[in-house]
């Protein structure tokens, strides 16, 4: 069993697309796979779940229909942060993020959820591409 923790935004759907696909094209049998696809809310008054992110039911349909199961993560807090405490609590073999692309100044100012994850990180992690549109 190969156990992969998906950071999922809910900005836009096109990213959390991308990731699905890319771990639905992951070169395993099938049911080899789960994908707990984590959101985690900074601000959230109205007690939305991540069942309610459009990101997260779209990239779990992809990933069903490649026959990978799926389990719903989420938290509040640091993005960063909470993706690696994630990580270490579903004792994830690797994981799955997707930035925007920013100028440095961006970065700075904003900071960079996937820098954080990929510097901080104790197991691989996979960066996939943001969609051109992004």
């Amino acid at each position: 069993m190969y156990d992969v923790l998906i950071g999922i935004d809910n900005a836009e759907d096109d990213r959390a697309v991308a990731q699905a696909e890319a771990i639905a094209d992951l070169p395993t049998e099938e049911g080899a796979v789960t994908a707990h696809l984590c959101h985690v809310f900074q601000d959230n008054p109205e007690g939305a779940s991540v069942h309610q992110i459009s990101a997260v039911r779209r990239a779990r349909e992809i990933l069903e229909e490649a026959g990978i199961s799926c389990v719903h993560y989420e938290a509040s807090g640091d993005p960063s942060d909470e993706l690696l405490a994630a990580a270490a609590d579903v004792d994830a073999d690797a994981i799955c993020v997707s930035g925007r692309k920013r100028r440095p100044t961006g970065k700075a100012v904003f900071g960079s959820v996937t820098q954080d994850v990929i510097l901080g990180a104790d197991r691989p992690v996979f960066a996939v591409p943001a969609p051109k549109s992004d």
